[in-house]
């Protein structure tokens, strides 16, 4: 299991003095708009050796500043999903005597995202199985201010860790969507997406969530947004992550700039102005600074 605050080393030694704000923040805003990390060292004229050294001071002090300022937040309706890519290689490709390596394969980024501020509370990278489902609600729980209804997918691993982690105190549902299994004629559309989604049944499992609000839309609309911004989430390329504490960084160093930087078209702030822990809508300089 890879949880987010054991995995970024939060003792990196922070030495940037040599590469000038503004161009650390030109590093940020080509990482945090899809390119690669050679694409962007190419572009900006740096080495690839400084983007990596950059992503990981930079990733490490979002890690520590998001982990400290996303407490007792006032979410009334929280969403939860899993997205999925890969590191290294794909499951198929793992050798023998590596499955089961966590940064080996299939990598999962467990996300929870505020209906409301469209704040993403908590994330945690690691494999899509029981362990990593109970660490990821529990720190979920934890950041919480009020009872919440809590809204998750059909996956199995879900009804337990909520009950465990808060011990009663939500209104959770689970949301699941139904596929259409026939693919005659489509066989190559299908191999890179699921089924037609033809339905999905709402299934109330704690307290008495609001049948109106049992959804997963936002955070799956998160999962796209996560999937454009990170060149390493780009289905069908090389640019996917090859060191899973590289894509831990990758991860923190976007939900800084999701949450504090960018602007949400709908509620025309970012959103941890609108769950109110921030005054302003920060810049990439700002972000970087963090790291000094």
């Amino acid at each position: 299991m890879l949880d987010k605050h054991h995995l970024v080393k939060h003792n990196v030694h922070i030495d940037m003095n040599r590469l000038p704000l503004a161009d650390r923040a030109r590093i940020l805003s080509c990482l945090t708009e899809g390119m690669s990390m050679r694409a962007t060292a190419r572009l900006c004229d740096v080495s690839i050796n400084t983007v990596t050294k950059l992503l990981v001071d930079v990733g490490t002090a979002c890690d520590i500043y998001q982990d400290e300022k996303l407490r007792r937040l006032p979410c009334q309706r929280v969403q939860v999903d899993e997205i999925w890519t890969f590191c290294g290689m794909k499951e198929k490709n793992v050798p023998p005597m590596r499955r089961g390596e966590i940064g080996c394969g299939g990598v999962y980024t467990w996300v929870a995202i505020d209906a409301d501020t469209k704040l993403v509370a908590s994330w945690l990278v690691g494999r899509r199985n029981v362990e990593c489902a109970h660490v990821f609600i529990k720190d979920l729980a934890s950041r919480m201010a009020n009872r919440i209804q809590l809204t998750s997918d059909g996956y199995g691993a879900y009804p337990d860790a909520a009950d465990n982690a808060f011990v009663g105190g939500v209104d959770y549902a689970m949301l699941v969507k139904i596929y259409t299994a026939n693919t005659e004629g489509r066989q190559a559309e299908y191999k890179y997406s699921p089924g037609e989604c033809c339905g999905a049944e709402a299934k109330p499992i704690n307290g008495k969530p609001d049948p109106a609000h049992i959804s997963t839309s936002y955070v799956e609309r998160q999962n796209l947004t996560m999937r454009m911004h990170m060149r390493r989430f780009t289905r069908l390329t090389s640019g996917f992550s090859k060191k899973i504490q590289n894509h831990a960084h990758a991860v923190a160093m976007y939900y800084m700039f999701y949450n504090f930087a960018k602007i949400h078209k709908t509620l025309r702030i970012t959103p941890a102005m609108a769950a109110g822990i921030s005054d302003h809508v920060w810049s990439l300089e700002e972000i970087a600074r963090l790291a000094d």
